[in-house]
């Protein structure tokens, strides 16, 4: 009968030492980034890990690492593949190197407006693309708002794509964007972000491509003079999280991730919105002239891109997914 009482009170002792590890237990996630900390991207990350240990209860914590510090995009996305980074955010385009679907995204005008891009970026278009790579341990979060990219130049404005043959122009190592800058007349030129603001100033490059946030923050307004807002491309900036570590999350810690993502994605639309109002009132006080070109003339340069992808069944089932959203 002692023996038996023993038995029992151990076996509960050693059930509420269970218990409490399993109630203290404490989770830190790995999230990096090539952006800077003013950029209104990163602070909906800021707000999301917030929340996720609001949510948690203290039991989840996302660590950000900014600027690069641990590589670049295409570094990190790598290192979600093999598991040795949790999370990272990316511009869709350089997901076309790991996941090729992404290259819908990046093909120019496939959006008719901004509340087209968010119908398809929120609705069920958006939450199969966000899925596409998994098979590459590859899990999407969310879309975030990156707006519309345009040419900025050094020596010349472009005021339509003739202007553009002879110039350099800087793109994201991503074919789609290669395919487009040519077919404006263009020599696309693939240089890291990193190093953009030195091929710039040393004339590697006679100009780039991208919204007015990262314009102004990336300080390129200081050797470029000319913003042609033609707003060719709407390539939204993605945040992922490495299939290994996700599957490795209970359903609850699943769940608290889930919703400061979403929490975030409403913040940062409100962020970028302001954002690209007071870039583009900064650079133009600091001497760029910001152009307002007709699209139209860029859109029929670019338009048979998409006949390109017709032999591709899924990536072309997109594009026509995407156009019949209204």
């Amino acid at each position: 009968m002692f023996n038996k009482r023993l038995v029992i009170i151990f076996f509960i002792i050693s059930q509420l030492i269970v218990s409490c590890k399993s109630e203290k237990k404490h989770r830190t996630l790995k999230l990096a980034h090539g952006l800077n900390t003013e950029h209104p991207v990163h602070k909906a990350m800021v707000f999301m890990a917030k929340r996720v240990s609001e949510i948690s209860e203290g039991k989840m914590e996302i660590k950000i690492y900014p600027g690069g510090q641990l590589g670049p995009e295409r570094t990190c996305v790598e290192l979600l593949q093999i598991g040795s980074l949790d999370m990272t955010k990316v511009s869709t385009a350089v997901m076309e190197g790991f996941v090729p679907t992404y290259r819908v995204l990046g093909l120019p005008y496939m959006f008719r407006d901004k509340e087209h891009a968010y119908k398809v970026l929120d609705g069920e278009i958006g939450k199969d693309l966000l899925l596409e790579g998994t098979d590459y341990w590859l899990r999407g979060l969310c879309f975030y708002d990156a707006g519309s990219r345009s040419f900025y130049t050094k020596e010349q404005p472009v005021n339509s794509p003739d202007d553009l043959k002879g110039l350099k122009i800087r793109v994201m190592k991503s074919n789609t964007a290669v395919q487009m800058v040519r077919a404006l007349g263009g020599s696309p030129t693939p240089i890291s972000w990193g190093e953009l603001y030195t091929a710039l100033q040393g004339g590697v490059v006679d100009g780039a491509e991208n919204n007015p946030p990262s314009f102004y923050l990336s300080h390129h307004y200081e050797v470029c003079k000319y913003y042609s807002l033609n707003e060719h491309t709407t390539v939204p900036d993605i945040l992922l999280i490495s299939t290994h570590t996700w599957n490795k999350l209970t359903s609850k810690e699943k769940e608290w991730i889930d919703q400061a993502v979403k929490e975030s994605v409403v913040l940062q639309r409100e962020l970028w919105e302001e954002s690209e109002k007071e870039a583009l009132k900064a650079v133009s006080e600091a001497g760029v002239k910001i152009i307002y070109p007709d699209k139209k003339l860029f859109a029929e340069k670019v338009e048979k891109l998409t006949d390109n992808y017709k032999s591709n069944k899924k990536l072309y089932s997109y594009i026509q997914r995407i156009r019949s959203v209204k």
